[in-house]
């Protein structure tokens, strides 16, 4: 079973890509949520995902379905557990960051939920039903204020934690130096080593935490 994949983008088309990793060439399915991630990805940039490999004996050709961080793949296996849905109908739902979807799930908004693509109202029921009070650990907006980082201003401002992920992305490739896969991979690391991290500046601090201790 393949459940993570590093390597480089040779195609891209409307719901994936095919990602070469070891001279081996895998079609991966991307949400759009994680397809908006990598779109703008050269063919030499360096590309991780973590993967979640399907195949049953009504669909014995493997699917392998990307995600940028394994929270993103965690909240997928639960979207899925839910009767209605299957792994290529949330993938078509996962349009919208995880936090929001993870909220309007504990906030019961069906209007919300109904507006994710594939989903109706009598689905958005069913994942409320199913879903409500197990969503909680993938909200992750949060009221910051971040400093010092491209696009931040002064006063407290609503920022997800994928934002901040970003920014801090962004800071390590164009100001540090260090390559695409490498920031993302340590990024997602830092995210995974601490989930309570609420500033750009908090996150910095975990990932050169992490490295001083290897």
């Amino acid at each position: 079973m393949i459940g993570y994949l590093e390597g480089r983008i040779i195609k891209s088309g409307d719901d994936g890509i095919i990602l070469v990793a070891g001279s081996v060439g895998y079609e991966v399915i991307l949400p759009a949520v994680v397809f908006e991630t990598i779109k703008n990805r050269g063919h030499e940039d360096q590309v991780c995902l973590y993967i979640y490999f399907h195949q049953t004996e009504r669909q014995p050709k493997p699917v392998l379905i990307g995600f940028n961080t394994e929270k993103e793949k965690d909240f997928f296996q639960l979207f899925i557990s839910v009767s209605a849905i299957g792994p290529l109908k949330a993938v078509k739902a996962m349009e919208k960051p995880v936090s929001d979807i993870a909220m309007a799930i504990e906030e019961k908004d069906v209007a919300f939920l109904s507006s994710l693509k594939g989903i109706g109202k009598r689905t958005a029921q069913k994942i409320i039903a199913s879903l409500h009070g197990k969503a909680g650990d993938f909200v992750i907006a949060k009221d910051v204020k971040p400093q010092g980082l491209p696009g931040s201003e002064t006063g407290t401002i609503s920022v997800s934690l994928r934002e901040i992920a970003d920014q801090v992305t962004d800071v390590l490739v164009e100001q540090l130096g260090y390559n695409a896969a490498a920031a993302g991979r340590m990024v997602a690391e830092a995210l995974e080593r601490n989930d309570s991290i609420k500033t750009p500046e908090e996150l910095f601090d975990e990932i050169y935490q992490g490295d001083d201790n290897r």
